[in-house]
């Protein structure tokens, strides 16, 4: 090693051997590593950010089995110059050790700064570990809510590359993957095609032609060269394999020769290419989550509109039975089913917490919200007010906890006298009777109407998602679909509710396996 090239000899004093052998293998040691629990990522960094420097901000995807983890590595060796000759391999990130970590970690997106002095381009690389989890979609929002909070505590406004990272071998794109990919395009505006490349593993160097037809029948969109073809990169993922003394020396150099060739591609397009703003991103995510706080509030105020339906007609039955007192103006007692909110604590394995309005005493934000600790950074607020709750209360009436609002019902004992004073007629008024059943419709009515504005609210934010959004008919407005058009169709909009069920049935064919996994994630 005496013979090594003196940055090497640098990288490996900030290193740690972890396998000794013909080629020698460390993992860098990061100067700064963040993995706070109370954070919504982890963070590791190696070096430190020269801003004469080019800075590239790439984001990688890809299901656990792609060789995500090699590539990784790989980018890190080939920006360190590693040779075959040197015969040494530095990792940032260590494959067992990933496999072993625990699930609270593996949820959690991972950012490596990789700003080595050898290196003429400062690397920062957004990994995103656990999409497509067994465990539920509530970690996959987890992941898009760190992306959110990276963005935003980390002042990283803009993204040189979304990486879909795919094995060559590939005849079709299972329903997993299509669900991860949808997944993350479901996250960027249009404007981010441009910057969606393929990155092919366990290549030969031929091109993956039945991979690249799996990408396209999915629908995965990505950016395209001069002919109108997919920019791709292959790799071989085996050149961070230890040598032995039996293995083909010619097959090896071909297989190291392959990938640090494409990948020197590939740094050579990060330098052309434009960044993206992350802007449209976060709008994007702002409906995504207005719309599913909007419907989740809506599926609330439905269910409260039908108990208060429910109490209305036993309230109407009771004057029908004592319609002759009630005439006389003489008080009776009467039973009902009333509906009322409870505050219970939340299921930890839906979420963590939510953000309630305490006027209203609704959910405004349930699940979600795993990660901010300033209530004005929930998505749902807009200029310091509530876009969600049924009088758009201000943001000081909120509060974020593990407790959602519950309703429920009990069975309460009332009289005459009460519901002439909660409606203000004067006992002993003759035409109290007619009025309080006009008073006690028109509180209904006042619910239907709440209801009809969050259904179309809700349905302006998939229009508006339709108009900016990369993916215009993601998995998670599909989730949602039968049950806008179900709505729609109650308050006599059927236009709107044939637009959806369109869109429902052109996306629904295309992505009927995805959405089946992701309604299991659901456990729907």
């Amino acid at each position: 090693m005496a013979s090594l090239r003196p940055e090497l000899n640098n990288i490996m004093k900030q290193s740690e051997e972890i396998e000794h052998g013909t080629s020698t293998r460390y993992i860098l040691k990061p100067k700064i590593k963040s993995n706070d629990e109370s954070e919504s990522y982890r963070k590791m960094i190696f070096g430190e950010r020269n801003k004469n420097k080019p800075h590239k901000i790439i984001l990688m995807v890809g299901e656990t089995g792609t060789g995500k983890t090699t590539l990784l590595n790989t980018m890190i060796n080939y920006m360190l110059g590693v040779q075959r000759e040197d015969k040494v391999w530095f990792q940032i990130s260590d494959d067992q050790s990933d496999r072993t970590s625990a699930h609270s970690q593996t949820s959690k997106i991972t950012v490596y700064g990789f700003y080595p002095q050898e290196s003429k381009t400062d690397l920062t690389i957004i990994d995103t570990p656990g999409y497509g989890d067994t465990r539920g979609a509530d970690i996959d929002k987890e992941i898009a809510e760190s992306l959110f909070s990276f963005n935003k505590s980390e002042g990283i406004n803009e993204l040189h590359a979304v990486c879909l990272v795919i094995k060559a071998s590939q005849n079709r794109l299972t329903d997993r993957q299509i669900y991860i990919f949808d997944s993350v395009q479901s996250l960027f505006g249009r404007d981010i095609i441009e910057n969606i490349l393929l990155l092919f593993t366990y290549s030969n160097g031929r091109t993956p032609k039945n991979a690249l037809t799996a990408v396209k029948e999915a629908k995965i969109k990505s950016a395209v060269n001069d002919k109108n073809q997919p920019v791709f990169f292959l790799f071989d993922n085996c050149q961070s394999e230890a040598d032995d003394e039996d293995d083909d020396e010619d097959n090896d150099d071909q297989s190291w020769n392959l990938s640090f060739k494409e990948m020197g591609k590939f740094f050579k397009f990060l330098e052309t290419i434009k960044p993206k703003s992350l802007e449209k991103t976060q709008d994007v995510l702002q409906k995504r989550k207005q719309l599913e706080a909007n419907i989740s509030n809506l599926q609330s105020r439905v269910h409260l509109t039908e108990l208060k339906r429910n109490e209305l007609k036993q309230t109407q039955e009771a004057l029908e039975q004592n319609r002759e007192q009630a005439q006389q103006n003489k008080n009776f007692e009467y039973e009902v089913e009333v509906p009322y909110k409870e505050r219970v604590n939340i299921n930890p394995a839906v979420a963590s917490a939510a953000v309630c309005c305490t006027v209203c005493k609704e959910n405004c934000h349930y699940p979600g919200c795993w990660w901010f600790t300033r209530l004005s950074w929930c998505e749902v607020m807009k200029n310091s007010r509530c876009t969600v709750c049924t009088n758009r209360c201000a943001l000081s009436e909120h509060v974020k906890e593990a407790k959602i609002y519950v309703t429920k019902t009990k069975r309460v004992k009332k009289t005459y006298d009460d519901l002439k004073q909660k409606y203000d007629e004067k006992i002993g008024n003759a035409e109290s009777l007619g009025s309080l059943v006009k008073k006690l419709e028109k509180e209904l009515q006042e619910l239907e109407e709440d209801k009809i504005k969050l259904v179309n609210e809700s349905v302006d934010c998939v229009e508006t998602l339709q108009k900016i959004a990369l993916n215009t008919d993601s998995l998670i407005t599909l989730l949602h679909a039968d049950f806008l058009i179900e709505k729609l169709k109650e308050i006599n909009e059927p236009e709107k509710a044939k637009k959806l069920e369109e869109m429902k049935k052109k996306a629904g064919e295309e992505k009927k396996g995805a959405l089946g996994y992701f309604k299991s994630l659901f456990k729907m």
